[in-house]
């Protein structure tokens, strides 16, 4: 058996808030752009694991897939897989809030308007990129405006080797169109396509700048 080039964690998918035990806060993430990774990875010889949110597809047989729900959830297996491995590609979209209290019984109609108090939930990329020591981490950026600007707040922020952005219309698509972005500023690609290849080019790019 031929050794793994590398093993890489890969974050991918939504997660789920709970507000009581039906309802919940979520986003459409389809899982995709996840996915697509993780056959790009596994196609060039390294070792995959994937975190990640509820999803209707299905990953890679070769990849280890940890299933998780909330956002806390997906941060304390990817830290713990993090351990393991080489690098992290952080494609999932965890929900950045949650309830301060969850009800324990179904909210029920009253015909008056709810108050909900929400809180920042724990960056997932932001945290492991801070614990990442001599390992590498890229991240995705999804933005509705200043795009390049704000992603490269995020790569700052989350520690990040490289950032990956993208708009909203990503979301549940076949396709998807990107920039990947360098520490310094630069744009070192601008990508378009299926998510699959989007994919396999974001892999050559790890392949030649990250993985020694």
């Amino acid at each position: 058996m031929v050794n793994p080039l590398a093993r890489i964690l890969i974050t991918s998918g939504p997660t789920r808030q709970y507000l009581d035990p039906v309802r919940y806060l979520t986003n459409a993430s389809s899982g995709r752009m996840g996915r697509a990774l993780a056959e790009a990875t596994i196609s060039r010889g390294h070792d995959v694991v994937v975190v990640s949110g509820p999803v209707d597809i299905e990953y890679p047989d070769a990849a280890t897939v940890v299933s998780v729900v909330s956002t806390e959830e997906m941060l304390a297996a990817a830290a713990m897989e993090f351990e393991s491995c080489d690098g992290l590609i952080g494609a999932a979209a965890p929900c950045d809030y949650r309830p301060v209290r969850v009800e324990s019984h179904k909210i029920a109609k009253t015909g008056e308007p709810i108050d909900l108090h929400l809180v920042e939930t724990d960056d997932v990329v932001a945290t492991l990129g801070q614990r990442k020591g001599r390992r590498w981490v890229v991240g995705f950026a999804l933005e509705t405006e200043d795009r390049r600007l704000r992603a490269l707040v995020k790569l700052e922020k989350k520690f990040c080797d490289l950032m990956v952005s993208n708009g909203p219309e990503a979301i549940s698509a076949l396709d998807n169109q990107v920039e990947v972005i360098t520490p310094a500023g630069e744009v070192i690609a601008a990508l378009a396509g299926s998510k699959e290849s989007v994919a396999e080019s974001i892999l050559a790019i790890i392949n030649q700048r990250l993985i020694k």
